[in-house]
């Protein structure tokens, strides 16, 4: 008997290097179920992906905050065909590109949970769901959303 799945999609997908020192605080966070996003501490602009300067003032000076994991679907794409061979089984999923309004309006992108076949709306609410990868070679936690 197989075991049941933990996590949305399947195994055999490459893992993301969570030791890149810029984007390390991010990923740390996650594991501790946390969302941290970046900010420049010169001019407060928001951003993600994590830069090493800031493209509003040019400083080079940050802080990672924390952040509630919640916001609004801004766009969204339902994958029929799939980008690596370990989704050959899972498709259609859901891909959403979520607005956070409490961190300047940064958008962050993953997969929203539930049926692959749900209606989506722009505008709709969305709630952070920590996906811990335990037993990675080097464990790491995703950040999927559900409405």
């Amino acid at each position: 008997m197989n075991a049941p799945r933990t996590t949305y999609l399947p195994p055999g997908l490459p893992a993301p290097d969570t030791r890149d020192a810029l984007s390390a605080p991010f990923w740390q966070g996650l594991r501790e179920g946390r969302l941290l996003v970046q900010r420049c501490t010169r001019c407060a602009t928001w951003r993600f992906g994590p830069e090493w300067i800031c493209h509003r003032c040019h400083a080079f000076d940050f802080e990672w905050l924390p952040v509630e994991p919640r916001g609004r679907i801004f766009s969204w794409e339902r994958i029929w065909h799939p980008s690596h061979p370990a989704l050959a089984g899972a498709a259609p999923y859901l891909a959403v590109l979520v607005e956070l309004p409490q961190a300047g309006g940064v958008r962050l992108l993953g997969n929203l949970l539930g049926d692959p076949l749900q209606p989506v709306t722009i505008g709709a609410e969305v709630d952070g769901v920590f996906e811990p990868h335990d037993v990675a070679d080097a464990p790491y936690t995703l950040l999927q959303w559900r409405v």
